[in-house]
C-alpha cells in the first residue's frame, strides 16, 4: 500500500472518529460539561505522555516551556481548544449536536476569512464566494430561529484561532497538544477538586462529582484521553502523506457524521431554516474546494515548470 493511500485511510479514519464522538458523549450528557472537560484534559495528558514517552520525546515539552514568546502562544491556543471542547460538549449535553455539526461546516471558511484579516493573506473570487455562501446561511437561520446560531459560530472561531495560533509554533502537533493540556491541568484538577470536596455546581447549577463512584461512567470519562488523543496522532500521520487540499475535502466527513448523528440517533428536528441554510453551506464548502483543489494544481504545474527550467 503506497504512504499516499495510507494517509487517506488515516485522515478518514481520524474524521469518523471525530464524526461520531457526539455518540460518546452522549453517553455521559447527565454529567455536568466542566466536569466531562476537565477529565477530557487529564486524561489527554496522560495519553499524550505515554505516546511521547515511548518516543523519547518529552524533552520537546520542556524546550518549549523555556521559550516565553512560543509558551504564550501555546498558552492563549489552549484557551481556544479547551472553549471549543467545552462548547461541543455542552452542545450534545443540551441537544445541539446539529449547531455543532454547522460549526464545523463553517469553520474552513472562517479560517479562511481570519487569514484574510490577520495575516493579510490573499481571497481568490471563488473563496469570496464560498465566504459570502456562508455568511448568507448564517444569516437566514439567525433570521428564522429568531437568534444567531452562536454555538456554531463559538465552535467556527475558537477553532479558527486556535489554527491561526498554531501556526506560530514551532512544535508538531502531538507536542504542542501535549503542552497545551498540560498547562490546562492545574485548571482541570482544582475544579474536580472542587466538586468532589467542596460540591461545585459550575455552570448548570448541579453536582455530580461521578469518577470514582460509577464504574460505567468512571471508564467512560477515562477513555476520554484516547478518544482526544488517538485521532489527533492520525491526522497527524495522514497531514505528512496528503496534500492539503485533500486533507480539507476529507476533513467534511467530520460535520458530515455529526449532523447524520444529531438527525437520525439524536433526533434533533430539521426547520425549513436548517433546510435553507445547510444547502448553502455545502454549495460555499463545494465552491471552496473546487477553488483550493484548482489552486493547488496551477501551483504544481508552476513548481514542474521552474523545475524544468532549472535542468535546460
Amino acid at each position: 500500500m503506497s504512504e499516499a493511500r495510507k494517509g487517506i485511510l488515516a485522515m478518514v479514519a481520524a474524521c469518523v472518529i471525530w464524526g461520531l464522538s457526539s455518540l460518546y458523549y452522549k453517553l455521559v450528557a447527565h454529567v455536568p460539561p466542566l466536569e466531562v472537560l476537565s477529565h477530557r484534559t487529564l486524561w489527554s495528558l496522560l495519553f499524550f505522555g505515554i505516546v511521547l514517552s515511548v518516543q523519547g520525546r518529552l524533552g520537546e515539552i520542556a524546550r518549549l516551556l523555556r521559550a516565553p514568546r512560543v509558551l504564550a502562544l501555546v498558552f492563549l491556543a489552549a484557551l481556544m481548544i479547551s472553549a471549543n471542547w467545552f462548547m461541543f460538549i455542552y452542545s450534545v449535553q443540551v441537544g445541539r449536536a446539529m449547531q455543532a455539526s454547522l460549526g464545523y461546516y463553517i469553520f474552513p471558511l472562517v479560517a479562511v476569512m481570519l487569514g484574510f484579516v490577520m495575516l493579510g493573506e490573499r481571497l481568490s473570487p471563488g473563496k469570496w464566494a464560498a465566504v459570502g455562501l456562508a455568511g448568507l446561511a448564517v444569516a437566514v437561520l439567525t433570521w428564522g430561529l429568531g437568534a444567531a446560531p452562536w454555538i456554531s459560530l463559538a465552535l467556527a472561531f475558537t477553532f479558527g484561532f486556535y489554527g491561526l495560533l498554531k501556526k506560530g509554533s514551532p512544535a508538531g502537533p502531538v507536542v504542542s497538544v501535549t503542552t497545551e493540556v498540560l498547562l490546562l491541568s492545574p485548571l482541570a484538577l482544582v475544579w474536580l477538586w472542587g466538586v468532589h470536596v467542596q460540591g461545585w455546581e459550575g455552570l448548570v447549577g448541579r453536582n455530580l462529582g461521578t469518577f470514582g463512584h460509577d464504574l460505567g461512567d468512571s471508564l467512560i470519562l477515562a477513555a476520554s484521553g484516547v478518544l482526544t488523543g488517538g485521532p489527533l496522532i492520525l491526522f497527524s500521520y495522514a497531514s505528512k502523506r496528503v496534500s492539503l487540499a485533500t486533507v480539507g475535502l476529507v476533513q467534511y466527513v467530520n460535520p458530515t457524521l455529526q449532523f447524520l448523528v444529531a438527525t437520525l440517533a439524536f433526533a434533533e428536528p430539521v426547520t425549513p431554516w436548517h433546510a435553507v441554510a445547510f444547502p448553502l453551506i455545502w454549495v460555499a464548502l463545494g465552491v471552496y474546494s473546487w477553488d483550493s483543489l484548482r489552486q493547488e494544481r496551477a501551483a504544481r504545474r508552476a513548481e514542474v515548470r521552474a523545475g524544468t527550467s532549472a535542468t535546460t
